[in-house]
């Protein structure tokens, strides 16, 4: 199985002056959900092969604490500028793009295009889920696909199993 993990950036700051949209950080709610998704995730995988993540500082803030939790050797990561606020069709291709040897892709990012993308990927799952997955896509949540193996230039609408769409307040009810 070729397994896709979508995770859009936690919650920002919109208070900072001076700074452009791509540089603003996370708020503390927002780092608080960051280490709730990268606990779960560590705890209960799958463990990327690979992270694609956009270059914004809010993105790459929801990343750190996964990469701590991840260990030693974390998985190759590429940092990529076109993922910022990248929408569904350029998420799609660089997907596409990805080698064969990859089994297991992060990919860290913006809303529209992540809920977009996972809408448009997730086939057949549970019905809760999808329904879940149609309604809202807040910051911080995580959605985990499965597709049949095969090349990732196969990749096509409808083609995978949303196995998981987790919000951070799912992970903080516990």
């Amino acid at each position: 199985m070729n397994t896709i993990l979508l995770l859009r950036h936690a919650k920002s700051a919109w208070n900072t002056s001076g700074l452009s949209d791509h540089e603003r950080p996370l708020n503390r709610r927002g780092e608080r959900a960051a280490k709730a998704v990268a606990d779960h995730l560590a705890q209960r995988g799958p463990r990327p092969d690979l992270i694609l993540c956009s270059t914004a500082t809010r993105a790459r803030q929801t990343l750190a604490p996964l990469i701590k939790r991840l260990g030693t050797p974390a998985p190759p990561l590429s940092l990529e500028d076109d993922l910022y606020l990248a929408s569904e069709g350029s998420l799609l291709a660089r997907l596409q793009a990805l080698a064969d040897d990859v089994a297991t892709v992060l990919l860290v990012g913006h809303n529209d295009g992540i809920w977009q993308l996972a809408e448009a990927l997730a086939g057949r799952g549970p019905p809760a889920l999808l329904a879940a997955l149609q309604e809202k896509y807040p910051t911080g949540t995580l959605t985990v696909l499965d597709f049949p193996t095969g090349p990732w230039r196969d990749l096509a609408a409808g083609s995978g199993e949303l196995l998981a769409f987790v919000r951070p307040r799912d992970l903080t009810r516990r």
